[in-house]
């Protein structure tokens, strides 16, 4: 039995049980009293003739003396009767409203619905814990890619939100603590489908249970949490939880990236954007003093890699006693121009705008800027709905929490080795860098490229295991191929190979920019970066015999009748 039909058992108990006491009344009493027929005999209804003439009398649907005209007795009993049904009528009518406007029911409703629909999903799916700006993004783009989603938020106005969004997809949503295992549970944890949880409320306490819980209830499924402190981060880790987002720390090592390697920095920006938009330009942040102004997370974070990159920097906070900054650190806010000036503006490159306060942070770029023109700009952008003001504020660098927790997350489930392939581009160097970005510019233009991932197994490349498996040698160069014109070389190149390797440590090989002569083996898994939709032909490619057999040959097998009536004939042989 469910929560919902046992709670309205529960509530209608009573007036059910006045209903069924109205009508027995009734009833006996019409079979019981006496009438009169036309020649002067007693007669008395049947139970069924008293049932029948109950049931429209008490509904109020109609009226007849039947099946003979009543006795006075009978019209007496008959008033008593009506009196009686619509008293009974009125209380269960009431009781009915009462249990429709009841808060417990509603949620018992939805939590009905919710558990029916995440039973339903029949494809891979990731369990949202938190409805936020980061969660939106994360939703839609899930949706785009193909990926489903179950959102668990304990407010209900967001989720109205959601069920407003144009997604392509329905996605189920419960407002509910995400930190309590039941919910976890109900929302699909231990689906054959599903593939992950992602925690993204608001809190490192309540982002920290969830992965412990995850972990503790089913070891196999991947948690992502979101983290803001240090201390929370480091809890995360000591459970092994699968990757833990910091967008502080995230931005302030991409910020180093940027003084030490531009090129790196522009790599890691390229390949984590989003596909089809416009690549962004080159960023390069000058060496000298950075004026800091907030010294809370965002601003410890930008601190402590800015001096390790052997930048002087000083700090501008309002509130000493609570965020205890370094000796030496200005008192005050960077909106005022006599605080920046006393911060030494007119000797410094570069200025990070840090504060929790969207307002504040546009007021001290620009207050910044009347005082030194020069200056290279960082802002925090907090929410956005500022996204607008921030766009016009001609900011060299925007630090968007939500974006880079949610891109960040995107790569590790639609590439799970972008993150170590972009580790080795930190250790590569800028040269390396720098050939890459060219190397990548002439293969996507202007755009943004598509990353994603794609392991040779049975369930993921058929076409190719099979081939693979029969002995043919299949290279890097195949996967670059047109499938109807061979000789014309896709815009898309393979940025690494992932290769089971016992000589390893940990038993992988990692094979960067691997040359277009390398061989596949099954098992192996590829990163891939092209122009958006480029993915699709290598699929053939991947998945269909037919098209390998082409690439690898340069024959046509016309089997089925579209094939023969693109290409006509049992077969062609194309130049090699």
């Amino acid at each position: 039995m469910t929560k919902a039909s046992s709670l309205i058992l529960r509530r209608m108990r009573v007036p059910l049980l006045v209903l069924i006491a109205t009508y027995s009344i009734s009833v006996l009493g019409f079979v019981l009293v006496p009438g009169i027929d036309e020649s002067g005999q007693r007669w008395n209804m049947t139970f069924f003739d008293a049932v029948y003439f109950v049931s429209y009398m008490a509904t109020t649907i109609g009226f007849g003396e039947l099946p003979q005209p009543f006795s006075a007795a009978q019209r007496m009993w008959t008033t008593i009767s009506i009196y009686l049904s619509v008293i009974g009528w009125v209380y269960a009518i009431g009781a009915i409203l009462s249990l429709v406007q009841n808060s417990l029911l509603k949620r018992a409703l939805e939590e009905g619905r919710f558990t029916r629909n995440v039973k339903r999903l029949n494809e891979d799916f990731f369990i949202i814990c938190g409805y936020g700006e980061t969660a939106r993004l994360l939703v839609h783009s899930l949706n785009i890619r193909g990926f489903r989603t179950v959102v668990i938020e304990t407010n209900s106005d967001r989720l109205d939100d959601l069920s407003m969004s144009d997604i392509p997809n329905p996605v189920p949503s419960l407002a509910a603590d995400a930190s309590n295992s039941k919910v976890l549970i109900e929302a699909g944890l231990f689906h054959s489908k599903c593939k992950g949880v992602v925690a993204l409320t608001d809190s490192d306490e309540v982002n920290l249970k969830i992965a412990i819980s995850c972990r503790l209830l089913k070891k196999s499924v991947d948690v992502i949490c979101r983290v803001e402190s240090l201390d929370a981060e480091a809890n995360m880790r000591s459970f092994s939880t699968d990757y833990i987002v910091n967008p502080f720390e995230s931005f302030a090592s991409r910020l180093a990236m940027a003084l030490h390697s531009p090129s790196s920095y522009l790599i890691n920006q390229w390949l984590t954007g989003v596909p089809g938009t416009r690549l962004m330009e080159p960023t390069l942040p000058p060496r000298g003093l950075w004026l800091l102004c907030g010294y809370g997370r965002f601003g410890k974070a930008i601190h402590r890699f800015l001096t390790f990159e052997g930048l002087k920097t000083r700090i501008i906070e309002s509130d000493h006693e609570l965020t205890h900054p370094p000796e030496g650190s200005i008192k005050g806010r960077g909106t005022e121009a006599v605080t920046l000036r006393n911060a030494g503006i007119s000797d410094a490159v570069g200025i990070v705008a840090g504060t929790d306060n969207d307002t504040n942070n546009l007021s001290i770029v620009y207050t910044a800027k009347e005082q030194n023109k020069e200056l290279f700009t960082v802002a925090r952008q907090n929410h956005s709905s500022n996204e607008m003001l921030f766009q016009n504020a001609s900011l060299d660098i925007v630090m968007q929490r939500s974006d880079i927790i949610a891109h960040e997350i995107l790569s590790v489930i639609l590439a799970p080795l972008l993150a170590s392939f972009l580790q080795l581009v930190k250790s590569h160097g800028n040269q390396w860098s720098c050939e890459l970005a060219s190397r990548l510019i002439a293969i996507v233009g202007e755009t943004t490229p598509d990353t994603w991932g794609v392991g040779i197994d049975e369930k993921q490349t058929p076409a190719l295991v099979t081939a693979l498996a029969e002995g043919e040698k299949v290279t890097v160069s195949v996967l670059n191929k047109n499938h109807f014109d061979r000789e014309e070389r896709l815009k898309s190149m393979v940025l690494m190979i992932s290769r089971e390797d016992k000589e390893h440590e940990d038993g992988t090989r990692l094979i960067s920019l691997p040359n277009e002569d390398q061989p596949l083996q099954i098992g192996d898994q590829i990163l891939f970066c092209s122009r958006e939709g480029v993915r699709n032909e290598i699929a053939w490619v991947l998945n269909n015999r037919n098209a390998l057999h082409y690439v690898l040959t340069g024959e046509k097998v016309s089997e089925g009748w579209l094939w023969r009536l693109f290409f006509g004939g049992s077969g062609q042989a194309a130049d090699a």
